[in-house]
């Protein structure tokens, strides 16, 4: 038994996770090119290998002949006597080799392709390792800035956070663990190249999949997600199971549940909103805080118009037309938000339409829950006149549109 081969074997085995036979078909393969190092050729060797003892053999295989052309593959009649008596010409002779008896030069060589066949079977097995996390989240520890991408060790691998997938304002000490998302692992001859995301919306989703339970389990689905990196994000929930609020799952007992991924974000704050296949009422919930009087959308050119009460204009259009803007992203609409004095005054609302409201609309922005918790940041980061934020509307925010299915959500009665 080659009891050192067999603890080298063993504790490379555990160590880089390579199984034995991979190990010992490298050993194989680097002796018969030691032969071929040391010969000249090797086609007429054989090398046996015990798989549980580790013991391995070298057989060169000659044939008999009066005269030698070729001493590597032939032995004169007369060297074959002296091995066996019995060998006549045309028979084969197996002779063994001694490994010792190669050169310095054969021997390292043969210790390069061994070497070479470990490293290459460490980063397949480290490829295949992190390729299983492609689109999922991992979590990393901060080594150092390299200009201003961020080094990042992943365990057994390390990946760059380029600045383009760092959130704008963040900074990282070094030692620091982070939550990640694998964007895309690639193959390289110097290992995995690992992409990570800090400014992924998946990531978003994946941070929710692993703090709540019913998202994990397929009970709750997130079935949009709309994310401005830092900043905010709003998520479009459906519950699979009548008996499930899909946003109180979401949010957890006092919050606990978004506030822990609200704080792994670092602050950006995240709206969690009903889906609906009604596009009208998909739309009225992508727009919360605000409150929304009607919605007129047509599902073909993906466009919709909405009329919100006069106070609450500018807290519909958001801060620089963030929250519309995302309200757009998360349902796929264009929308155009309107006042109700603009309304009445494009004649989408009747004139005596104050008239009427009076004493029905009440002005409750929230119910209690989640939206009552968040209404002062909402008030805060929406606060200012509607003219500055109607000026800065987005594409997104676009103009009025004809020919339209009208959706109103609240009743007027005359």
């Amino acid at each position: 038994m080659n009891t050192e081969l067999l603890e080298a074997l063993t504790i490379l085995e555990k160590e880089k996770d390579i199984s034995r036979e991979i190990l010992l078909d490298a050993i194989e393969e680097s002796l018969m090119k030691a032969c071929e190092n040391h010969f000249g050729k090797a086609d007429n060797i054989k090398v046996t290998m015990d798989r549980e003892t580790c013991d391995y053999k070298l057989i060169q295989e000659k044939v008999v002949v009066e005269d030698v052309e070729d001493k590597v593959e032939q032995i004169s009649l007369e060297d074959a006597k002296v091995i066996d008596s019995k060998y006549e010409t045309g028979d084969i002779v197996q002779i063994p080799i001694e490994s010792k008896s190669f050169g310095r030069i054969a021997t390292q060589n043969a210790k390069n392709q061994i070497l070479q066949k470990i490293r290459e079977e460490e980063r397949s097995i480290i490829y295949n390792q992190y390729c299983e996390k492609e689109k999922d989240i991992v979590t990393g520890i901060v080594q150092r800035y390299v200009g201003r991408n961020v080094s990042i060790n992943l365990g057994k691998a390390d990946a760059m956070l380029t600045e383009n997938e760092q959130v704008k304002g963040e900074v990282f000490q070094p030692t620091e663990r982070i939550k990640l998302y694998v964007v895309e692992v690639k193959k390289t001859t110097k290992g995995p190249k690992i992409l990570v995301s800090r400014t992924h919306p998946e990531l978003v989703k994946r941070l929710f999949e692993a703090e709540v339970t019913e998202v994990r389990d397929g009970i709750v689905e997130i079935k949009n997600i709309a994310r401005e990196a830092g900043s905010r994000t709003k998520i479009a929930v459906w519950s699979n199971d009548p008996d499930v609020d899909p946003v109180g799952a979401c949010v957890g007992m006092n919050s606990a549940r978004v506030n822990t991924i609200v704080n792994e974000l670092r602050g950006e704050k995240i709206d969690i909103v009903n889906w609906s296949d009604n596009p009208g009422i998909l739309i009225e919930n992508a727009l919360s805080p605000a409150k929304v009087i009607s919605v007129m959308a047509d599902p073909d050119d993906k466009t919709a118009s909405v009329i919100v009460p006069d106070k609450q204009l500018s807290l519909a259009i958001g801060k620089e037309g963030q929250n519309a803007r995302l309200a757009a992203r998360l349902t796929g609409y264009k929308i155009d938000i309107k006042s109700e004095t603009q309304a009445i005054e494009s004649g989408e609302l009747p004139e005596n339409y104050m008239e009427l409201m009076e004493g029905v609309y009440e002005e409750e922005m929230y119910e209690e829950g989640y939206e009552g918790e968040y209404e002062a940041e909402y008030e805060e980061d929406y606060a200012g006149s509607y003219e500055d934020a109607y000026e800065e509307r987005t594409e997104d925010v676009s103009g009025a549109y004809d020919d339209t299915e009208e959706i109103v959500f609240e009743e007027v009665e005359e």
